[in-house]
């Protein structure tokens, strides 16, 4: 029995959530390891600027794509066929959710404040500049570094986490949970 496309309830998320989604993870595992490689670059060399440059900007566009994904769940709940878990499991599946956006929103505002302190100015894609609306004291440059490198690790560490979970959902309970986020038509997968 197929459901009808008007229905609340569904297999599948909508386009635009698995979008928003995996748009998320890839600029993560970028922003995660172009931070990673310029720290073996010489400085000042091109190479590391450019990266750098990369990584601030594309650090504005996940600012962006996470204030989009956090307007769409407000105004768009997923309303998906309930997989039966426990409910221990369902809680801590929306903590790690609501954990990881919290680290999102945390990791972004760092790396404003971060390079604010810096001082120096910096654009989003070489198309315009992004000014320091809050005059950031230089003094808090190094404990915004800091700060901004160590939820980096929690991120990354609690990404790895889900999407373990979600491996374990697919692998071992086989319930459907990672197909969810795969593919946004009702078609079962064989």
């Amino acid at each position: 029995m197929k459901n009808n496309p008007l229905s609340p309830s569904r297999k599948r998320y909508d386009h635009l959530t698995l979008l928003l989604h995996w748009l998320t993870a890839w600029m993560v595992i970028f922003l995660f390891a172009s931070a990673h490689i310029w720290e073996v670059l010489e400085r000042d060399t091109p190479l590391r600027k450019a990266l750098q440059s990369l990584h601030i900007s594309t650090g504005i566009l996940l600012a962006m794509v996470i204030v989009w994904r956090l307007l769409w769940r407000i105004t768009h709940p997923a309303r998906l066929d309930a997989i039966p878990m426990p409910t221990a499991m369902l809680l801590l599946s929306k903590l790690t959710h609501w954990a990881l956006y919290a680290l999102l929103l945390a990791q972004i505002s760092l790396g404003f404040l971060f390079r604010w302190a810096q001082g120096e100015p910096f654009y989003f894609f070489s198309v315009f500049p992004i000014p320091d609306v809050f005059g950031i004291d230089s003094s808090l440059r190094r404990t915004f570094g800091m700060l901004h490198n160590n939820v980096a690790w929690a991120l990354i560490v609690l990404a790895g986490l889900h999407a373990l979970a979600a491996l374990f959902h697919h692998y071992v309970l086989r319930d459907g949970t990672l197909r969810r986020m795969l593919s946004s038509t009702d078609k079962e997968a064989p």
